[in-house]
């Protein structure tokens, strides 16, 4: 069940609501006028949800690259890797 807060709330309960976040990396949902406005979560819980987001990102970019047959053959890879490497890209 979400936890639901108001904005008064988080103006005078801050570090018990900073607490909760880190304690259970659980979001708490921000009220303004009775309506849903902010979540608040701690930085840890952000940062792992912004990794997912990017790998889900690269996901699809890879997808939508294999559909469209903008791929290389293992060989090609590793040629390409290799040529990287001794060129100090990577």
């Amino acid at each position: 069940m979400p936890n639901i807060k108001s904005s008064t709330d988080l103006r005078n309960n801050y570090n018990e609501i900073s607490s909760f976040c880190h304690e259970t990396g659980e979001p708490i949902f921000i009220t303004k006028n009775g309506r849903g406005d902010l979540a608040v979560m701690s930085i840890d819980v952000f940062n792992k949800f912004m990794g997912r987001y990017e790998l889900y990102h690269l996901l699809e970019q890879s997808e939508s690259d294999f559909e469209n047959s903008r791929t290389l053959t293992f060989d090609d890879s590793m040629k390409s890797l290799r040529e990287e490497l001794k060129n100090g890209t990577i």
